[in-house]
């Protein structure tokens, strides 16, 4: 049963669907495991984590969109999540993205990306997107500017602390 109404997206190798609870003990994991969750804001004990996996499936509630499951189309496995993001405190929608452990190196993440900003501009109407990237997170920024995002600025996020702006072309330029 999935928790929200968000749509299905699918690119050659990947399934982008509504997070489920099965889908929970994956993102549980990926957000405990502090060196590689260090960037997505992790967390220390099991119920915080488990608190943001409800988190995005409010968040789809209260805007309609939010973090999709990644799933890995060939193993039918969770490989990761991306979506738009924009809880409060947030300077504008964000595309973002997380693979989990042992689905990396394969571009799953920027197969995903481009996806969820296709949706996000043409589904959505969406005119322009943000990538918010903690400093010192080089394989976010390699993957941001590759999709063509460009560094804007440096701000205070309320819940990440500093955070790179990096913006991405708009619906015209792609």
């Amino acid at each position: 049963m999935t928790l929200t109404h968000a749509p299905t997206l699918e690119t050659d190798r990947l399934i982008l669907r509504s997070p489920v609870k099965a889908d929970a003990e994956a993102v549980i994991a990926f957000l405990m495991d502090t060196s590689r969750a260090k960037g997505f804001g992790g967390y220390t004990n099991r119920a915080d984590s488990w608190r943001w996996f409800t988190l995005n499936v409010g968040h789809w509630h209260w805007h309609g969109y939010g973090y999709f499951t990644i799933e890995d189309k060939a193993s039918g496995k969770p490989a990761g999540i991306c979506g738009i993001w924009n809880p409060e405190g947030w300077p504008e929608p964000e595309v973002g993205w997380v693979v989990f452990a042992g689905f990396e190196g394969k571009g799953y993440a920027f197969e995903a990306a481009q996806r969820v900003r296709r949706w996000a501009y043409e589904d959505l109407g969406l005119t322009t997107l943000t990538s918010n990237i903690v400093p010192g997170n080089t394989r976010s920024i390699r993957l941001a500017e590759r999709l063509g995002a460009k560094y804007e600025r440096t701000y205070d996020n309320p819940n990440m602390g500093e955070d790179m702006l990096y913006r991405h072309p708009g619906p015209e330029a792609l």
